[in-house]
């Protein structure tokens, strides 16, 4: 006998998704000063079968591009015809900052530090706010595609609130080759979505304004997998990969003093305590001061500029360590060590 149960529409803001139907809804959300209407763009694929509901964003920060492109090639899947659960694709978070090549909102806010934002509050409080009611509300799990600052790259890695549990197993399935075990930062999209239930990984890789095609591949692979790993997706996910390097703490090695700055290593070497990573030299040479690692560690990223001032961060590496807790000789776990994100730590 033919099944005739249906799912119910997806709804979002004041629209309705019918199961099998693929639609890209704008937001309402404010006007320029020329009055120009701006909204949040949302793709909703809203499968036949029932399922999670993950959402994948981009450009949070304005200036981090990548994203979008990784979710371009996820919405060109032709496994989403046969999706079970629903997708919310949002490539773009933060027009303003897109459009701009800035990383801050006109309000010269971080979005990333404004949730869970208010309706009435300022203009990246009133996103972050529209986000939270709209997105994550209505969501199991989120991932959230971020890239290094300006002038620097990052290694692909994930960051995640606590590497055990369901967060561990998809994790383990993206297959970055880093996870971070990394601190919530008061106002962060993850901070906010633990709070509601919703379990969020926060890709990291590439750098602001460009394109890194690994970096690309390794995201696009990354949730593909995932969505395997939920049950979203059916058949044969992506081919295994090797299991993921795993750090809890990490540290920035910084120019001592300003001058032309040369790398001799780049993100993704095994540094050992010791060696020389890079010099700092004046214009003509006649000086230069030489960086080496304090201990042994991975390069996560590192500076493409070469004209560096006193303070500048120039590498950042992580300290490996075993996936878990770390335990003590009497058998009990120690307290792990803290690791920020990116831009706290800068």
């Amino acid at each position: 006998m033919r099944d005739t149960v249906r799912r119910d529409p997806f709804r979002i803001g004041p629209f309705e998704i019918a199961a099998g139907e693929r639609r890209t809804v704008d937001l309402p959300f404010s006007l320029l000063s020329n009055h120009t209407p701006m909204t949040l763009p949302v793709q909703v694929v809203h499968g036949k079968k029932p399922g999670p509901v993950l959402f994948i964003s981009g450009v949070v920060h304005g200036d981090e591009v990548l994203g979008v492109e990784i979710i371009r090639r996820i919405l060109k899947k032709p496994q989403l015809s046969r999706l079970a659960g629903t997708l919310l694709a949002i490539p773009v978070v933060n027009a303003y900052g897109l459009i701009s090549h800035s990383r801050y909102l006109p309000d010269r806010r971080d979005l990333n530090r404004s949730f869970p934002g208010s309706e009435r509050g300022s203009l990246a409080a009133q996103l972050a706010d529209l986000f939270r009611r709209e997105i994550v509300a209505r969501s199991d799990v989120g991932i959230d595609l971020h890239t290094a600052a300006l002038h620097r790259t990052n290694l692909p890695q994930l960051r995640v609130a606590s590497y055990s549990g369901r967060m561990r197993e998809l994790a383990d399935a993206f297959g970055a080759p880093l996870v971070m075990e990394a601190n919530l930062r008061h106002g962060s999209l993850r901070e906010t979505a633990l709070t509601m239930g919703v379990d969020v990984l926060l890709y990291e890789a590439g750098e602001a304004l460009r394109f890194d095609e690994n970096a690309i591949r390794v995201g696009e692979r990354g949730i593909l997998s995932v969505m395997h790993r939920l049950g979203m997706l059916s058949g044969n996910g992506p081919k295994p990969v090797p299991a993921p390097l795993y750090s809890r703490k990490s540290f920035w090695i910084r120019a001592s003093e300003g001058g032309i700055f040369r790398a001799l290593r780049q993100s993704g070497h095994h540094a050992l305590a010791g060696e020389l990573l890079g010099v700092v030299a004046d214009p003509f040479g006649d000086t230069e001061f030489e960086l080496h690692s304090p201990h042994d560690g991975l390069i996560i990223g590192h500076s493409h500029l070469p004209v560096v001032n006193q303070g500048d961060a120039l590498f950042h590496v992580a300290r490996l360590t075993p996936a878990g807790p770390v335990v003590a000789e009497d058998g009990e776990a120690t307290e792990r060590d803290t690791l920020f994100d990116e831009d706290e730590i800068i």
